[in-house]
């Protein structure tokens, strides 16, 4: 399924290099040729392409930049005080992660009302409450082949769109605003190289789990650009690819990019943003530090257990052995965690049962995983009991075409519950689960102190991370743990048409026209203090 190379490999016209540099050598390739291979990739040459430093020391300035509604405040009061003018490159500015969570009286909308106000004043993209969570809409007007965006969240990765994102803490984006840059040793360039064909009832998430598993614990693409490439890449759709490269996070990598084709070309056009597009390839030599070589066809559905996206199972396994792996996750989470916790309970008769699904945010909330669930759910019915399942569509264009397309109906008439784009559910401010039951979730993490546990009060909320079609397969068996390849459903799904007069009517896109006003504070929102001019000493 995963095979890790740990030893620098070589790209030639498409297909990987088995004997390395001895059999470079004998196809004529230079020794000057063979040490430059390493620039031949698509990573380092969009580096390069930012780079204002040295080959192994890099200065990079990014294109564009984002920010959600937990960082942008201290971002702008930061870059404020520190002599901020204008903001000298597009800077989008969402509203996706305390839009539901009123904690505190007023500060919530207080914060929205600053940034739109900060937006207007120094040159700004403001995205409202409920319109787009921040990657997705990033991904739909922002990415461009070729660029790099720094992101304050973790999980910036636009590289399935040919853009290199980066994510990073607030500091960071306060450097680029003062035109400073990111500096960053030149990082290792990992080749993901997928080949074969998917399987019926295996989406994103499973691809993107069964990387993870085999990725993060070992260090492997630790602070490294993962590269996709291959003849498997072909088979993908773009939403499929966006959906393992939003993971790529998970596995400690610091970028990701994919090389790009016709179906990406046909995305940006149907964004409407056609001239952003580049065709992204490695040149026809070039060297990797290391290889992942993903075989698509034996992927099979996965499940992430509690407490970290890498404690990954085959679902199959987990089926086919309920009581075992349960116990082996209660007691690891004692030992590395120190929780203490039970899901044996769950198991029934041999059956896992779930008290709560979620479908969410930039790696659930996609059209295709949405509309595919539609479709397992047709003419179902989750049940009266305790399961529930919530899902959230990323964008309001993507809410918009499940509803023009009947989607939305089939899943609400399935007793699904449709909510707006919220980031919520991915970090605990939205569908909290009640203490010990146990949550599946096409979201991003299941971190322990996330979804709501409070481990130090004994509060725990377990999340296994599964893919939208698996949780889907499971609301139809009325949250009985079930996956995807064992029903019979439709794949076929309506064309996805993209509608960006919502994003001209709410968007307050301000880039390079600042205007002359103050900051909106709050309560929550203060100035900095004035500051005592130096001495001497």
């Amino acid at each position: 399924m995963i095979n890790l190379i740990n030893q620098k490999t070589f790209f030639l016209e498409g297909n990987l290099v088995d004997g390395g540099a001895e059999e470079l050598s004998q196809k004529g390739f230079s020794q000057q040729e063979i040490e430059n291979a390493r620039k031949g990739s698509i990573s380092y040459n969009i580096i390069d392409r930012h780079n204002s430093g040295g080959e192994h020391s890099c200065k990079l300035r990014f294109d564009s930049l984002a920010s959600h509604d937990i960082t942008y405040v201290g971002v702008i009061q930061t870059a404020k005080a520190s002599g901020l003018k204008k903001f000298p490159v597009p800077y989008v500015l969402t509203n996706c992660h305390n839009s539901l969570c009123a904690v505190g009286g007023t500060i919530n909308e207080d914060d929205h009302f600053f940034g739109l106000s900060a937006a207007k004043k120094y040159g700004g993209i403001y995205v409202p409450p409920h319109i787009a969570v921040i990657h997705q809409y990033v991904r739909e007007c922002m990415t461009a082949c070729g660029n790099m965006i720094l992101g304050s969240d973790s999980h910036t990765r636009y590289g399935s769109l040919g853009t290199m994102g980066i994510g990073e803490g607030g500091p960071e984006i306060v450097k680029q605003l003062l035109e400073k840059t990111y500096d960053v040793n030149m990082p290792d360039i990992v080749a993901v190289y997928l080949k074969g064909n998917l399987r019926r009832g295996v989406g994103p998430q499973d691809v993107a789990l069964a990387i993870i598993s085999q990725t993060f614990k070992n260090g492997f693409v630790k602070n490294s650009v993962m590269e996709f490439i291959g003849e498997g890449v072909n088979d993908l759709s773009v939403e499929f690819r966006c959906g393992i490269d939003v993971m790529t996070t998970e596995t400690a990598c610091l970028s990701s990019i994919w090389i790009t084709d016709d179906k990406v070309k046909k995305f940006y056009k149907d964004t409407a943003r056609e001239e952003y597009f580049e065709r992204l390839s490695p040149k026809r030599l070039a060297s990797y530090d290391r290889a992942i070589i993903v075989d698509l066809d034996k992927i099979e559905p996965m499940a992430a257990m509690p407490f970290h996206p890498s404690n990954v199972y085959k679902l199959s396994e987990i089926l086919s052995n309920p009581h075992d792996v349960l116990s082996e996750v209660e007691k690891n989470a004692r030992q590395n965690d120190n929780i203490d916790f039970n899901l044996t309970h769950k198991v029934k008769d041999g059956k896992i049962y779930v008290e709560q699904a979620v479908i969410a945010g930039c790696a659930g909330g996609m059209y295709e995983n949405i509309m595919e669930a539609a479709n397992i759910l047709d003419g179902k019915n989750i049940g009266s009991g305790n399961f529930s399942l919530n899902v959230y569509p990323a964008s309001q264009p993507i809410y918009l075409e499940t509803i023009k397309n009947g989607g939305a109906a089939r899943l609400m008439s399935a007793g699904a519950i449709l909510k707006t784009a919220f980031c919520g559910p991915c970090f605990g401010a939205g569908d909290v689960p009640a203490n010990n039951t146990l949550s599946i979730r096409h979201t991003t993490r299941n971190f322990p102190n996330r979804e709501g546990s409070k481990p130090s009060d004994k509060q725990i909320a377990s999340v296994m991370l599964m893919d939208s079609r698996s949780i889907a397969a499971t609301a139809a068996n009325g949250g009985v743990l079930t996956s995807a390849m064992d029903i019979e459903y439709s794949t076929k799904l309506p064309k996805f048409h993209f509608d960006g007069e919502i994003y001209k009517k709410r968007v307050y896109n301000g880039y390079s026209s600042p205007i002359v006003q103050e900051l909106r504070l709050g309560p929550n929102i203060a100035d900095w203090p004035q500051m005592a001019e130096l001495k001497d000493n």
